[in-house]
């Protein structure tokens, strides 16, 4: 699922969590150099990485946390992963943050402050791991695009309303989907071979977003568990969901598409 915070498709967060793991890394390796070595030189290079780790972690967190407010579907198993993803890596980087603070002197080193580091590394390996499954397996980032499916589209509401303006007419073509943000709710807008149709966005599995699966011949296929539900009425054509999902009124005049609850 293409994130908010992205450039050119690309996203931000994952472009920039590599600079805070090397920096982080390379600060304990440096101190380990030190103490084998003997060098003050190793522990004051060890100091600047670890600041440099720190600015560089907080860069990363901007995007990521945009990411985990807008493009990680809510109430889903993905989102239960990603605040463990969030919590360990700040852990991480206040660790780090606690071992420059803790150095007395920049060219040298302290046995709190080395343990300090190797938490540090041992929550950021964890992170790293929770969020390598949160790219891999639940798309967060990928922007998925399958054969014909257009453009990644968005569209927001805030208030409530009888009914919802989601689209102008020729906006999609058959098997298209668009996504719509209505207050709370996430509302897959889809047209088939027969007209518009439109959906909750939550698979009833694990929650994983439907607008980011496949739609083909009256079915929306979610990526996470390969779930299938029929999009005119909701139902499960093959699991491992249960649970049906949720249709909503369609309606077509003067041009445009409108979707009622």
């Amino acid at each position: 699922m293409r994130t908010k915070a992205s450039f050119k498709g690309h996203a931000i967060h994952q472009m920039l969590i590599p600079f805070p793991i090397g920096f982080f890394v390379g600060a304990f390796l440096f101190d380990l150099l030190g103490y084998l070595f003997s060098n003050s030189s190793f522990y004051q290079t060890s100091y600047y990485l670890g600041i440099a780790g720190i600015i560089s972690a907080l860069a990363a967190a901007l995007p990521g946390f945009i990411d985990f407010l807008f493009s990680v579907p809510p109430n889903s198993s993905g989102k239960k992963r990603a605040v463990q993803h969030l919590s360990v890596n700040l852990t991480a980087t206040a660790l780090f943050t606690a071992a420059v603070l803790l150095r007395e002197d920049p060219s040298d080193t302290s046995a709190t402050v080395f343990v300090t580091e190797l938490l540090g590394i041992s929550l950021l390996t964890i992170g790293g791991w929770l969020g390598g499954t949160l790219v891999n397996r639940n798309f967060i980032g990928p922007d998925h695009r399958y054969a014909n499916a257009g453009k990644w589209k968005e569209k927001y509401f805030s208030e409530e309303q009888a009914e919802y303006e989601a689209a102008d007419s020729n906006e999609l073509k058959v098997n298209q989907m668009k996504l719509l943000r209505i207050k709370d709710k996430r509302i897959v807008l889809g047209r088939t071979e027969e007209g518009y149709i439109s959906f909750d966005d939550s698979c009833t599995h694990r929650g994983g977003s439907l607008a980011g699966g496949i739609m083909i011949c009256g079915t929306v296929q979610c990526l996470w568990h390969g779930s299938q539900f029929d999009v005119k009425t909701g139902k499960v054509k093959s699991g491992p969901a249960q649970k049906n999902i949720n249709t909503y009124k369609v309606t077509e005049r003067d041009g445009r598409v409108f979707v009622s609850f």
